[in-house]
């Protein structure tokens, strides 16, 4: 599918609605829960998100918008939530991402993105030259990748309990 902006913007304003509902008021085993070590559980997910709404995608945007190339972006900090969220309740990560997002999105719709500035350059740290598009594109997937995450470590907890239908579940594979 090619890339629109408005399509990339109604998926992105509904990923705070979709872990709301998912996890706002869900007990600690499925919101703390992960797939194992070294995995990320939906709360660890949330603060991820929350760490890239600060960080990475307008950010960076910006610097596309208003340096191209000549500016490279600063490495983000794929952990920063493990100490940024400690102490805070899933609600209140809920809560935070949502407004952030919405921030964050409105943001995006000032910034007049047309087809000739989502062509626009920047250089990523470790990627090198990157578009403005698939910066934008990316945000979209990260999103849906990291809401597949939180369900799939949700689905975890229960692997052993659906004894002999595992085989039919994929996501417990």
């Amino acid at each position: 599918m090619e890339f629109q902006i408005e399509h990339a913007m109604a998926i992105l304003s509904r990923t705070p609605a979709t872990l709301n509902a998912l996890l706002r008021g869900a007990p600690d085993e499925w919101t703390l829960g992960n797939e194992g070590p070294d995995t990320w559980s939906p709360y660890d997910v949330l603060g991820h998100l929350i760490h890239g709404e600060e960080t990475d995608w307008i950010p960076r945007a910006r610097i596309i918008l208003e340096h191209g190339e000549r500016k490279a972006f600063e490495p983000f900090d794929r952990f920063a939530q493990v100490g940024k969220s400690k102490g805070k309740t899933v609600e209140a990560l809920l809560d935070e991402f949502a407004t952030l997002r919405t921030r964050n999105l409105e943001t995006l719709s000032t910034l007049g993105v047309t087809p000739e500035k989502l062509a626009l350059r920047g250089t990523h740290p470790e990627l090198g030259s990157v578009t403005l598009c698939e910066l934008l594109a990316t945000w979209v997937a990260h999103d849906l990748s990291h809401v597949a995450q939180a369900l799939r470590a949700m689905s975890k907890q229960y692997t052993e309990a659906v004894g002999p239908w595992r085989q039919y579940l994929p996501i417990l594979a």
